[in-house]
């Protein structure tokens, strides 16, 4: 508040009470899987928005969205990287013998099981596009 940085103040804010409003749904504090998962979709939902705008020639609100997202992801713990995500995903494959891709639901579900058990933040996009690729011989 004091360096006036409005931006961050309104991002935070809003952080604040997404938060809060999970708490008040739940009766209850929210463990740091909840924290999480909130601020995931709060990530997700500008992600969303930056694409309309930018479809709608909105740039100067994409920026805005873009640099929200910057904001909320200082709050979370570092996202697996590209490298990261193959080498769990061609685990989960070498786990389950030779998936096609009709198993793909089946391969995403396990590495997305094992992201989550490591506590590692990662975006389901991605995944599924590394799943693809891997499965389809890639």
């Amino acid at each position: 508040m004091k360096a006036r940085a409005e931006h961050r103040l309104s991002t935070l804010r809003m952080v604040k009470s997404a938060i809060k409003n999970k708490e008040i749904d739940k009766r209850g504090p929210l463990d740091d899987a909840e924290a999480m998962a909130v601020l995931n979709t709060l990530i997700k939902q500008r992600k969303d928005s930056i694409e309309q705008f930018t479809k709608g020639g909105r740039k100067e609100l994409a920026d805005k969205e873009a640099a929200e997202i910057g904001i909320i992801e200082g709050y979370l713990p570092q996202a697996a990287g590209e490298q990261e995500i193959t080498a769990v995903v061609r685990a989960a494959i070498s786990e389950m013998g030779s998936p096609t891709m009709k198993d793909m639901g089946a391969v995403m579900k396990s590495a997305m099981a094992k992201f989550a058990a490591a506590g590692t933040r990662v975006d389901g996009k991605v995944v599924s596009e590394t799943v693809k690729k891997l499965l389809s011989g890639g």
